[in-house]
């Protein structure tokens, strides 16, 4: 079973990455695990549930949490703000990148956490401009595949710099990225420049090794043992940061998959993994902004 849970989830990955067909997907995860009904269990399991519970209520009193559009004009950015109640007006604003499936309830999840942490946490919706992020996370996953990224990230970086610029805006800014949202913040680190104070890509591809003299910021790289795809590009992109003698730091976590962070999904979650990780992840964030 493990060895058919472990191809199953390669192929999962290969289905929601490479846009392929999920008749595909469901008739070869069949052929292995014996029926087409036993298919589907495995693949529901894989996959993020969009019902499952949050870590931090919505209405949790300790936080102050809308949907916020941060910017002016084409220099703007909507998506879900979340921040504590109590503290420092003028605090750090972390970015909370979601994954190919846009920006949805895990998502805004994660983003409470990190404002429980004591961030001012931003999570765009980078589908806005299409509508907002739909409830069909395939049909989030083809927005996604349509999207510029290289506008996006111009965008983005118009946004950080305007925050940074208002008197009454954040003190510094990191980012934290999932999946496509990793893949986002190693290319935004190469964008910024100072803007962007440090970045955490969770399992996010990298971009070309020869890019990484250009980074200013931090940069803590977490990665799945499991998650050949991305490492690839991943482990080269941090061998190139160190040889650049540039701030980062690398973890890669044995014996788990990609998105092992995501708790909404049954198959990939590593609790003790995404524990460890996001613990850092918050050390990191806290020691670079001057939390």
């Amino acid at each position: 079973m493990t060895d058919i849970r472990d191809r199953a989830v390669q192929l999962y990955d290969a289905y929601t990455h490479e846009h392929r067909d999920r008749r595909r997907l469901l008739r070869e995860i069949a052929a292995m695990a014996g029926s087409v009904a036993a298919a589907e269990v495995l693949i529901a399991g894989i996959g993020a549930s969009p019902a499952a519970a949050a870590v931090i209520a919505p209405d949790d009193k300790r936080l102050r949490a809308e949907t916020r559009t941060i910017g002016t004009g084409a220099a703007s950015l909507t998506g879900y703000l979340a921040q504590p109640r109590r503290g420092r007006a003028r605090r750090p604003m972390v970015l909370v990148v979601h994954e190919n499936r846009g920006l949805n309830e895990h998502i805004r999840d994660v983003a409470r956490r990190a404002a429980l942490a004591g961030f001012t946490a931003f999570a765009p919706d980078y589908l806005a401009g299409a509508g907002g992020t739909p409830a069909d996370q395939d049909q989030a996953r083809t927005l996604i595949g349509q999207l510029d990224l290289g506008a996006a990230i111009a965008t983005t970086v118009a946004v950080m710099n305007g925050a940074l610029a208002a008197a009454d805006g954040p003190r510094r800014i990191g980012a934290v990225g999932f999946c496509w949202g990793g893949a986002f913040v190693n290319r935004l680190a190469v964008a910024a420049g100072p803007a962007l104070a440090a970045g955490v890509p969770y399992y996010g591809s990298a971009p070309n090794p020869s890019e990484a003299a250009k980074v200013q910021a931090a940069l803590l790289i977490q990665l799945a043992g499991k998650d050949a795809r991305v490492n690839a590009t991943a482990v080269p992109w941090a061998e190139a940061l160190k040889a650049a003698g540039k701030r980062v730091e690398a973890f890669t976590y044995p014996g788990v998959d990609h998105a092992f962070n995501n708790d909404t999904s049954a198959e990939r979650y590593d609790k003790a993994a995404a524990e460890l990780a996001w613990g850092r992840t918050i050390a990191f964030l806290k020691r670079e902004l001057d939390a």
